[in-house]
């Protein structure tokens, strides 16, 4: 899916990464996460680490595969309380959108 319906962004950058919360939406709409999801990183894969962000050895979470399997009881339900057809398409359009903007605790520096 090259035209990703989903806009996402995590609200803080720089060196307090663990102070931010997701800004999604859809089409343009936002979209309003479970409390316990707003301010965690989403587990997708990646590297995370910001002195060598190439470094193999600091690549962790999920697949797409694996993180849709692992989260599609809540994604449902945040599919279907906003209207955004659930369908395989568009959950890997919503993992792709999020995965450019995940982090994890430590990523950032801040903490050092």
């Amino acid at each position: 899916m090259s035209d990703n319906p989903f806009k996402a962004r995590w609200s803080m950058q720089g060196n307090t990464l663990c102070l931010g919360h997701w800004d999604i939406s859809y089409l343009d709409l936002p979209i309003t996460l479970p409390r316990e999801r707003r301010d965690q990183d989403m587990g997708t894969e990646n590297i995370y680490n910001f002195m060598d962000p190439e470094d193999e050895l600091y690549r962790e979470g999920l697949g797409k595969d694996e993180w849709i399997v692992e989260n599609i009881e809540w994604l449902s339900d945040v599919f279907i309380e906003h209207n955004i057809p659930l369908e395989e398409n568009t959950i890997r359009a919503f993992y792709q959108a999020v995965n450019k903007e995940d982090w994890r605790c430590g990523s950032c520096g801040g903490c050092i």
